[in-house]
């Protein structure tokens, strides 16, 4: 079977949750869409509210509470909010990218080696018995090792040890002043197999939510290098289906995976930084078209929030006094324009009480974007 970049594009949003709102829990809808980007801490709860029905943000901060969904550094060594049943294998997988990325020469230039962090991660564990904070783990780090360490160790610690972010304030359950905390069964550093046996789950999840894909993607979203792909593919041949890509590259499924016909309408949406439908994929031409990417994806790694437009990125978003003001990187209809404008008026509610001016740090980007149409979208 040969599919067309537009099916694969529809396959994304009908897994994503993204042709329409379905009627899910917080909980829930964060498995079904594998993993949410947390390195801003609004943008977990954007992504529900542009997915699911009446989507009220407290069930999440309940479910980051109880720890039914856990904030933490996974793929790609970045933040990203998951199921807690989802954790212990995702961090498996990625344990010999976490050790490669954080424990080389920033962290040894600390006085410590990577045998040094071995030895202390258990150690480290036990501290975390309850949310400490960035500078108890650095005095720990310091009473330990005997000395004051530069601040590469603990950078290092923190990424390399699997640790939780413990939720903190409000409006958002974590703050600009971040607390960690062992997860309730913390996985051991795995070995080699047991790691591989990970990436397997990992790569099936992440299939079942962004599927079909490739090789490339697969270790794009994990950052894992292609070799363990092409491994954990090998292994996993007689449990998933191939199909070609628009340019004949090859794609691996899961069965029964959600195919929606290429013409099925997509709504408009007003999505999150960030969002993981915009980083998962080697080729993010499946979402962004290639005109846009430098636009969106800003040089140091800042994601815009972005318009989506029957499917694709279209232009971006941001709060202003009286709604919402969206830029248009292309001409738009004036149905889609009132689609947007619906989003914004109950995007504008969804934030009023919780911060209605979310990314404002973010805002010098639009000084930088090309002229485009430019309107405010109303509040209600």
């Amino acid at each position: 079977m040969k599919i067309t970049a537009r099916g694969l594009n529809r396959s994304t949003l009908a897994r994503q949750l993204l042709l329409r709102r379905e009627k899910l829990g917080a909980a829930e809808a964060v498995r079904r869409v594998v993993a949410l980007q947390a390195q801003q801490p609004a943008s977990p709860y954007l992504a529900l509210w542009n997915r699911t029905a009446a989507f009220d943000p407290s069930d999440l901060d309940g479910a980051f509470a109880d720890g039914t969904v856990v904030k933490s550094t996974l793929m790609r060594i970045t933040l990203h909010a998951v199921h807690a049943d989802d954790y212990r294998p995702f961090r498996e997988a990625v344990h010999p990218l976490l050790r490669s990325g954080r424990l080389g020469d920033r962290f040894t230039a600390s006085g410590l080696t990577p045998a040094d962090a071995d030895a202390l991660v258990p150690e480290l564990l036990a501290f975390a018995d309850r949310p400490r904070s960035n500078a108890e783990y650095e005095a720990w780090i310091e009473q330990r090792v005997g000395a004051a360490p530069k601040s590469g160790a603990w950078w290092g610690l923190r990424h390399y040890t699997p640790l939780l972010h413990a939720p903190t304030t409000a409006p958002w359950s974590f703050g600009e002043r971040p607390a960690y905390v062992a997860p309730p069964d913390p996985p051991a550093p795995p070995e080699p197999e047991v790691s591989d046996a990970a990436l397997r789950t990992l790569v099936l999840r992440y299939l079942e939510g962004f599927g079909p894909a490739s090789v490339a993607d697969v270790a794009q979203f994990g950052l894992v290098q292609r070799a363990r792909v092409r491994k954990a593919l090998g292994v996993l041949a007689d449990e998933l289906e191939r199909c070609q890509g628009p340019d004949g590259e090859e794609l691996f499924d899961v069965p029964g995976a959600l195919h929606p016909d290429e013409d099925t309408p997509a709504p408009a949406r007003l999505m999150a930084m960030w969002d993981s439908t915009l980083l998962a994929y080697a080729d993010r031409g499946r979402v962004i078209p290639s005109e846009y990417r430098t636009e969106v994806i800003r040089r140091n790694g800042d994601v815009l929030p972005t318009l989506l437009v029957d499917g694709y990125v279209a232009g971006v978003w941001r709060p202003m006094e009286g709604g919402i003001e969206a830029t248009a990187f292309q001409d738009l209809p004036d149905q889609v324009w009132e689609e947007l404008a619906e989003e914004a008026r109950s995007l504008v509610a969804f934030l009023s009480d919780r911060e209605p001016e979310v990314y404002r740090r973010y805002g010098h980007w639009w000084s930088k974007l090309p002229h485009a149409e430019t309107r405010l979208l109303p509040g209600p």
